[in-house]
């Protein structure tokens, strides 16, 4: 008998641990032969939780979808149709008449008219706006504590103002006979403004429907603005002036880089929504304004509803929202580089 038969026949002395038998080279160990239930859970759960985030994110797409998507959808075929007053009331199918609503348009002369009129508007409130609320935003770091927060609270009042109440309040200051800026001139600058009507001159006009857009802007670029100076390197600026910068070497070199990304940002979104005067214009003309004080969203709600061509109208829009998709896209580009960097 070989010593290794002798060690397998001897019997298991109680209490010592026996050396664990490794299986052969090639045989399944004893855990391969079935899989572990765990695991096979696990996954399960995996794939089926997958789903959750989609789930959770479909009711805000149906919203959204209800909101936006439909009526773009709606607006596109009716801009290709001819849609009026009988058609909108019975439900009955409109004439396609393919590109002459755009062709209409586009060979309308008070078309560009009002185009120029929008752009000119949109660029002078856009300038003012950025300036003064970059100015504020200077001043707010140089403030004190208490001087800040008051500033601050002054301007989310000044934003959370509703469109009504804050036309309402720019009617009074513009009246011609009780006006606060007529009375400002004629009593405290010597100037011949009593009962001077500011209407009368579009120009003049639109100096005061200006003012109520870069009124309500202002706060929100300013605090913005605030916000991204905040995160200017205060080292970087205390070097750059013991260097020799002055203040505008300072701005331009240390805190313009910093703050670019956010100032284009917040200027594109400006762009946008003064391109879109509305509400404005329609309140500080008591819901008739002239034609005079048309821009692109007063022209296609006159040629919809007061003119009776709703696909006129819808044609209308979608060369606006065609005009600022260029915008757009800039905004959402500016938006993915403010995501790389951070």
């Amino acid at each position: 008998m070989s010593a290794a038969d002798m060690k397998a026949a001897e019997p298991p002395v109680p209490g010592l641990r026996q050396p664990e038998e490794r299986p052969a080279a090639g045989a399944p160990g004893p855990d391969a032969a079935t899989p572990s239930p765990v695991g096979a859970g696990t996954r399960r759960k995996r794939k089926a939780g997958a789903f959750l985030p989609y789930l959770l994110i479909a009711p805000a797409f149906v919203a959204i979808a209800a909101v936006f998507v439909w009526p773009l959808i709606k607006t596109v075929i009716m801009s290709f149709q001819d849609v009026g007053r009988r058609e909108l009331w019975t439900g009955d199918p409109a004439p396609w008449v393919g590109f002459e609503q755009f062709t209409n348009i586009l060979g309308d002369g008070e078309f560009w008219d009002v185009v120029w009129r929008t752009l000119l508007f949109m660029v002078a409130c856009v300038v003012a706006t950025m300036g003064i609320g970059l100015f504020l935003a200077q001043a707010m770091q140089r403030m004190t504590n208490w001087v800040r927060l008051a500033l601050t609270g002054a301007l989310v009042a000044a934003w959370s103002l509703p469109l009504l109440v804050a036309t309402s309040i720019f009617r009074w200051f513009a009246d011609s006979d009780y006006g606060v800026v007529n009375m400002v001139l004629t009593k405290y600058l010597g100037l011949d403004f009593r009962g001077h009507n500011w209407w009368l001159d579009p120009k003049q006009g639109f100096l005061m429907i200006g003012a109520v857009v870069v009124w309500g802007a202002i706060p929100f670029v300013a605090i913005t603005l605030y916000a991204a100076l905040t995160q200017v390197p205060k080292e970087l600026e205390e070097a750059a002036a013991l260097d020799g910068a002055g203040a505008a070497g300072v701005f331009r070199f240390v805190t313009w880089p910093v703050i670019k990304p956010v100032f284009q940002m917040v200027t594109t979104l400006s762009v946008i929504w003064d391109f879109n005067c509305f509400g404005q214009i329609f309140l500080m003309r008591a819901n008739k304004p002239e034609p005079e004080y048309n821009l692109l969203g007063l022209y296609s709600y006159e040629k919809a509803f007061e003119s009776n061509s709703l696909s006129q109208g819808a044609a209308i829009g979608l060369i606006t929202v065609l005009l600022l998709s260029g915008v757009a896209v800039y905004y959402l580009r500016q938006l993915l580089k403010i995501g790389e960097v951070e």
